[in-house]
């Protein structure tokens, strides 16, 4: 079995360690931000009804 899915997140966790140690906090936001827009999205689909 392969291990790309952990490889990938610990990826992400590497960036966002880079950020955070730069400082780059302005960044680290906009990441943020999008990712609840994304989430929210997801969960207003969700709440949509549907038709049968």
């Amino acid at each position: 079995m392969t291990n790309d899915p952990d490889h990938f997140f610990e990826q992400q966790d590497v960036a966002l360690q880079m950020l955070i140690v730069e400082n780059k906090g302005d960044e680290l936001t906009d990441i943020l931000v999008d990712a609840l827009r994304d989430a929210l999205g997801l969960l207003q689909d969700e709440l949509e009804p549907t038709v049968h």
